[in-house]
């Protein structure tokens, strides 16, 4: 550092040589943990500033650039008048600099966290002059890091990703993934072509590639099933050394991409077995919840339930939380009555009820699930149960059925005409065990339709009818299920759909079921 600042002294001294000796300064302060006060309380150094600033002009490009970052990186004030001055003097060039220092700025200036006036000018020469793009280092990082301050350069950057898929290696197919994810960008060709190139790469990806592209995934809700086979398939063997942390966020990233590897699964539900100190209750809540949602029990599952119990025992949760828990239980068949009676007790529900989030309401849901389990399913349990009142249609609920799919419209124009009117049909019935039946069809002992609304009808919080239904009647509950397209086990893969189906037969509905 000492020659560095000796150089102020020579009789050759000129900006350009002031520029890339601040430029080494800044390097070695950085590299030596140097004292960056010192070095600008130097009357040496302040004689290389005031060189610079008299002939800026004449300062080349590649090193105006880095002095820019030198200056900032020695602790000089963003507003000072030497920032200001390199600054204006970059404005002035920006038409004249080559791509790749443009790249380096854009790079350097969006790290800074701080508002520049030279940012969006940088922002909006890379828009025009995008096609001069060629690396792929260049593309990742700047859709990485400079992304997401511009959507219209976000979009170039897309599309020259896409031109240059092919020549992506692990590493940075996973960073462009993670940069659409953590801007939600959920550009469906480029996540394509990522996926395509990915399978191609005949290595085993390293772990954080894996963890990463699944985060990516499960955050766009991009479903590829054999990307999902090999991640599932070369995340098992690194699972022993996985946190805790990334156990839960991967469980929790298949669940919900509705992918259920079986082997990976059994190989999380080992690890909670093996480690269940060193799982936190959320972790492990987690996993849980994931558990239900792709309907999965394991081969352990009275060793694992028991491990869950006991470890729930005694323990405040979030109300959210607790509501979630309980209800997997119910999905996995594992309910006990105190978690019935903790979240079914007027104390508990009246809060619930009361709030108006969105959170609130899928709890709220989730809540009438986890009566009628108790009602249907556990012949032991005494109650507390939700009051009857509360047990109408929800208004969210009634605003989603109205938007009918070409399905539920084919099946609302068929279904009279088949059965031989209006009247023996009800259609978006929302029940009090929280399903909603988009239609609804009684039928006699000779399978001729009878007038539905007619019957009394338990399921509904407010019946029409009052008649019991004749000897030999039976309901029949026609049940719409969006499915992944590319799973032919959906509806075994959904913990919603395997709860609706056991409530409803067990409430005396035959179900007829349509994908």
């Amino acid at each position: 550092p000492q020659e560095l600042l000796q150089v102020s002294r020579g009789p050759a001294l000129s900006s350009n040589l002031a520029a890339l000796a601040i430029t080494r300064l800044a390097r070695l302060a950085r590299e030596q943990h140097l004292d960056s006060e010192g070095i600008r309380r130097d009357p040496r150094f302040q004689q290389l500033l005031c060189t610079v600033d008299a002939q800026i002009s004449q300062v080349w490009n590649t090193p105006l650039v880095l002095l820019l970052r030198s200056l900032q990186a020695l602790g000089l004030a963003q507003g000072g008048p030497q920032v200001r001055s390199v600054e204006q003097e970059v404005l002035w060039r920006l038409r004249r600099l080559p791509l790749r220092q443009l790249v380096h700025l854009a790079e350097h200036l969006a790290g800074q966290g701080h508002d520049s006036l030279l940012l969006p000018e940088v922002l909006r020469k890379l828009e025009l002059r995008w096609t001069e793009l060629d690396g792929t280092r260049t593309v990742v990082t700047l859709m990485a890091k400079v992304g997401h301050l511009s959507p219209t350069l976000m979009e170039r950057l897309e599309d020259k990703a896409l031109e240059l898929a092919e020549h992506f290696d692990p590493d940075e197919l996973r960073r462009v993934a993670l940069a659409l994810a953590l801007q939600q960008r959920r550009c469906v060709p480029l996540l394509r072509a990522l996926s395509y190139h990915l399978l191609q790469k005949p290595a085993e990806l390293p772990l954080p590639v894996i963890t990463d592209l699944l985060f990516a995934y499960s955050k766009l809700n991009f479903q590829q099933p054999q990307v999902l086979h090999r991640l599932s398939l070369e995340l098992q063997p690194h699972l022993g050394s996985l946190s805790p942390a990334q156990v839960s966020r991967c469980a929790r990233s298949f669940a919900s991409l509705r992918w259920l590897s079986r082997p990976l699964a059994e190989g999380i539900a080992q690890y909670c077995l093996e480690n269940p100190q060193n799982l936190s209750l959320t972790q492990l809540c987690g996993i849980l919840v994931s558990f239900a949602r792709l309907n999965f029990q394991p081969s352990s599952s009275e060793e694992f339930f028991s491990m869950v119990h006991e470890r729930l025992q005694g323990q405040e949760l979030d109300m959210h939380l607790l509501t979630d828990v309980v209800w997997s239980l119910c999905v996995l068949q594992q309910p006990r009555p105190p978690h019935l009676q903790q979240v079914l007790s007027p104390e508990f529900h009246t809060h619930l009820r009361g709030d108006p989030s969105p959170r609130a309401q899928s709890s709220w849901l989730k809540l009438l699930h986890i009566n009628a389990t108790a009602r249907l399913e556990v012949p032991g349990y005494q109650g507390p149960f939700l009051p009857p009142e509360v047990l109408g249609g929800d208004k969210d609920r009634d605003k989603d059925r109205d938007k009918a799919t070409p399905l539920l419209r084919g099946l609302q124009e068929a279904l009279p005409g088949a059965l031989g009117g209006h009247d023996l049909v009800r259609y978006n019935v929302s029940t009090v065990y929280g399903w909603d039946i988009d239609a609804e069809v009684v039928l006699d002992s000779d399978n001729k339709a009878l007038p539905v609304r007619d019957f009394s009808a338990p399921h509904l919080s407010h019946s029409e009818g009052t008649k019991p239904l004749p000897p030999g009647a039976r309901r029949v509950a026609v049940l719409r299920w969006e499915l992944p397209q590319f799973s032919s086990r959906g509806r075994e893969l959904l913990g919603r759909g395997s709860m609706a189906r056991r409530h409803l037969r067990a409430a005396g509905f035959l179900l007829a079921e349509v994908s």
